[in-house]
């Protein structure tokens, strides 16, 4: 495979894993006769999940596309906060403290405010999935950002490089790690925060499933609704893991 890539030992590691959880899982519930509304069996979630599979498949859909438009307004705010703060040092006083006392209430307070404010629709969703991904990238890519030792910023100041030019040139690769390292932790936020605000109120998506039959007491629906966002999760941060080995093929 090429060097920087998603090797093929890569993603037989993951189906080896995943396969041996399910045969576990499996296993046990069978070996110790576990009840279906504790813990029902995989091969009885994955025919709930084929039953069901147009309305799975059009909520993941849905899910996924307001999860992958939060996160990505969400990364460029984090990472244009991070640079302006770099650029104009004063201002870090100003934005951090009230970045701060955002981000210590739990961004799911904020979906009954997200669903009054953009409505049920895709709005709100993706207003908790900024919310959820700005701070953390704007932490790390900050973090990143300064990295770079002051001898090397005025080695380049002697070369004639203006603050821009030591931005693009210095600042930005040193912090990549950084921002990467942030980006797979708020992916994973961001997630929870859509699929909470689903549940609390949507038109369509997999946290709607999951309320609507945690409602009805249908289980199998509510697991192959959970199954499915965790596939679905793991297949966006697989992307995000390929990105990163694209971007960072030095480390």
């Amino acid at each position: 495979m090429v060097a920087g890539g998603v090797t093929w030992r890569d993603r037989l590691a993951v189906v080896i894993g995943l396969a041996t959880l399910f045969i576990v899982w499996q296993a046990a519930t069978m070996l110790f006769a576990v009840p279906d509304y504790i813990l029902p069996r995989p091969l009885d979630i994955a025919w709930a999940i084929v039953e069901r599979r147009e309305q799975i498949w059009r909520a993941l859909l849905f899910t996924l596309a307001e999860t992958g438009a939060g996160f990505a307004i969400g990364a460029l705010i984090g990472i244009g906060l991070a640079v302006c703060l770099v650029l104009i040092p004063p201002c870090e006083a100003v934005v951090m403290p009230l970045a701060v006392a955002i981000n210590a209430v739990p961004s799911v307070a904020f979906v009954p405010l997200a669903l009054i404010w953009f409505g049920l629709g895709m709005g709100s969703k993706i207003a908790m999935a900024v919310l959820a991904i700005a701070f953390i990238v704007l932490l790390n890519a900050l973090s990143g950002l300064k990295k770079p030792e002051q001898g090397h910023i005025d080695l380049m100041r002697s070369f004639g490089a203006g603050r821009f030019g030591i931005l693009w040139r210095l600042r930005l690769p040193a912090a990549m790690p950084s921002i990467v390292t942030g980006l797979r932790v708020g992916l994973g936020r961001s997630t929870i925060a859509v699929i909470v605000a689903e549940m609390l109120g949507a038109y369509d998506g997999i946290g709607q499933i999951v309320y609507q039959s945690t409602a009805q007491v249908d289980y199998l629906s509510v697991w192959a609704a959970v199954l499915t966002a965790m596939l679905g999760s793991l297949a966006l941060y697989g992307c995000l893991v390929a990105i990163d080995r694209k971007l960072i093929w030095w480390r």
